[in-house]
Formats: structure tokens, C-alpha cells, sequence
């Protein structure tokens, strides 16, 4: 009993201004018992309990006044919890579900403008893939009935290529004449032999377009006007910087031998070096022969001077094709004669048609 007074003196203690009243007060009500209906859940128990009756100007917290009787009970979060007390009335919870609407709704629509700006990728790039392989598709339709070497065009579609920038230069493109002479002796393929020759004369080896297309016409001109002949001497003329000149090409024999394939490096190669370039292009012009079945597969590449006497193909260039591997050591001194297997004589050599 007195320990239950020395609390409610406690108690009054807090409030001076009624500490006597409040001793009074509070020790005639010490053995009040809490009413049972309040908590229905047995499971519950406050955890704090303030029990005033019959008391005035009471002051808990902000100045709050009640006047009594008043019980006040005091229920911490997870009290509320176990009671199932709903906290979406709260004011301060509405507004953090409202922003947490908000911000679910930001989302939803970025990840929204998201997807569609990846749909909007997706189409443009199969409509760039569409476009570029029909424009493909319709260049080599465009092609199909010209003469395309390895099937690749130079940048702007004028030029047969033989692959790695090495051009094919048609007579038309290099200015050739009409020859009142008509070639009449043809090519039989595949062709057994490549005989690989020089301009020579001190002739200065051509670097561009022009100046090789002007040199082709000089030769072709030369060729007919000088020497009688119905054309151009050999079937092919490669220049300096690689490119590749059609003169009877593959459908006429050369004016050296009927069973060879005439190839002419356009300078004089006891004077000049052959570039790499130019060496390329003729290891290019064969693999396409070979490729297309126009050169034998076990071709005999031999030059000029093992067939007759003659300084052409100049020792540069002759230093370089004996490397190659389908170069023949025939000779028609030392022997054994090129072409011998095949019932070539000396004369077969030098045609001149």
C-alpha cells in the first residue's frame, strides 16, 4: 500500500501546481482496476497507463486540458500492428503512398518510352540491312552480263576488278581502234603456257590511267602501222601501279605463240625495277585464269628469252618470275626446249599474226 501511494506521489509530483490535490486524488483511486472492454484482443496489453478521475487542469504534453474523468492509454507501433489498427488513414501515410504511386507511375512510363525507343532501333536497323542488300542485289544484276573478273567493282562501278585495287582496263576505256584487220586465229583454252614479256626499248614504265591508256594506243598503233600486224601484240599489259590492260585478251592468240598466254610488263626492265604492285597484279590475273578455267591448273610460266633470242623481259623482271612457282627452266639452247612436249618448234615461238 505503501509502495502503490509513494507511485502516485510520484505521479503528482509532475504537476507542482496540484500536488496536493492530485496526492488526494490519486490515492483514493489507487485501487481502480482498468476496465476490461477496452482491448478485446487478450493478446494486447498497453504498455503505459495514466489512470485520472475527478481532477481539472490537467496538463500532458503541449498543454492539452482535460477534464476528467480521463484514461489515457499509451499503444507503441507494435501494438497497433498485432491489433491490426489500419495506418492508411494517417495523413502523413496517404502522402507517402501517393508519391510512392507517383513514382511507380514514372517508371512504368520510362520503362514504357524505353521499349519503344529499342523498337524504334530495331526497325530503322533492318530497314538499313533491307536497303543495303537489295541495292547490292540490283548492282549485280546490273553486272551480270559484263565481264567481271573476281566479281568486285572499283568505287564507281566503271572498272572490273581483279581484287586488292588491281582494275581491269577494257579496250573500249583505254581508247583502242577499230582494226581493219580481223584477229582470226583463236585461243584454245585452257591455255598450257604463259609467256611473260616487256615494252623494253628504254620505255618509261606508266603510273596512272591516263598516261598508260595514251602508251596502250601508242603500242597498238606501233603494232599496225610499224609492223603489220592486225592488233595489239599480247593478250594482257599490266602498268607500274598494278592495273591491268586487255589487249587481245582471252579469246585471241598473241602474235608469239598460239599456245600461250602473252603477258607484257609495259616498261623497259633492264633499265627499271618492277614494283610490288605490278608483280601482284600479274600473280592476280593468273589465279583468276586458273580459277576460271582459261589457264591450266599445271600451267609452264616461262619469258621471252628462253623461247629466242631476245633481251625481253628484262633481267628485273626475270630475277623475279624465276621465283615463282610455275616457273619453267626451259631453254631452246641448254634445253630442254619449251613447249617440246607439246610439238612446239622455234618457229611456233615467233608467229607474228
Amino acid at each position: 500500500m505503501h509502495d502503490q501511494q509513494d507511485q502516485n506521489l510520484g505521479v503528482a509530483s509532475l504537476f507542482p501546481s496540484r500536488q496536493g490535490s492530485a496526492r488526494r486524488n490519486l490515492s483514493n483511486h489507487s485501487n481502480m482496476t482498468m476496465p476490461q472492454n477496452i482491448f478485446t484482443n487478450p493478446a494486447i496489453q498497453p504498455s503505459s497507463v495514466i489512470n485520472l478521475s475527478n481532477s481539472t487542469d490537467v496538463v500532458i504534453g503541449p498543454m492539452t486540458q482535460y477534464q476528467g474523468p480521463v484514461s489515457i492509454y499509451y499503444m507503441d507501433a507494435s501494438m497497433q500492428t498485432a491489433a491490426g489498427i489500419n495506418s492508411s488513414n494517417n495523413p502523413s501515410n496517404s502522402k507517402s503512398n501517393s508519391s510512392k504511386k507517383q513514382k511507380s507511375m514514372r517508371l512504368t512510363r520510362n520503362t514504357i518510352l524505353l521499349m519503344l525507343l529499342l523498337l524504334l532501333v530495331l526497325i530503322t536497323a533492318i530497314v538499313i540491312v533491307f536497303v543495303e542488300l537489295n541495292r547490292t542485289h540490283v548492282g549485280e544484276l546490273a553486272l551480270a552480263n559484263k565481264s567481271i573478273y573476281f566479281g568486285n567493282t572499283y568505287e564507281d562501278g566503271t572498272f572490273p576488278n581483279l581484287g586488292n585495287g588491281h582494275l581491269v582496263i577494257e579496250r573500249v576505256q583505254w581508247g583502242t581502234s577499230e582494226t581493219p584487220i580481223k584477229l582470226k586465229r583463236p585461243l584454245h583454252r585452257p591455255v598450257p603456257y604463259v609467256l611473260i614479256t616487256h615494252i623494253g626499248v628504254q620505255s618509261v614504265p606508266c603510273y596512272n590511267l591516263y598516261k598508260c591508256s595514251i602508251k596502250m594506243r601508242t603500242i597498238q598503233d606501233a603494232a599496225i602501222a610499224e609492223k603489220n600486224l592486225p592488233d595489239i601484240q599480247s593478250n594482257f599489259y599490266v602498268s607500274d601501279e598494278g592495273n591491268i590492260y586487255v589487249g587481245r585478251g582471252w579469246d585471241w592468240a598473241n602474235t608469239y605463240a598460239n599456245q600461250t598466254l602473252a603477258i607484257t610488263f609495259m616498261g623497259d626492265y633492264d633499265r627499271y625495277i618492277p614494283s610490288s604492285k605490278q608483280l601482284e597484279g600479274v600473280q592476280y590475273l593468273l589465279a583468276h585464269a586458273v580459277a576460271n578455267h582459261k589457264l591450266d591448273f599445271n600451267y609452264k610460266l616461262v619469258a621471252q628469252n628462253q623461247t629466242k633470242t631476245s633481251r625481253s623481259p628484262g633481267i628485273n623482271v626475270y630475277r623475279e618470275i624465276s621465283k615463282w612457282r610455275h616457273f619453267y627452266p626451259c631453254d631452246k639452247k641448254l634445253g630442254p626446249r619449251c613447249g617440246m612436249e607439246l610439238g612446239m618448234t622455234d618457229a611456233a615461238w615467233n608467229s607474228n599474226q
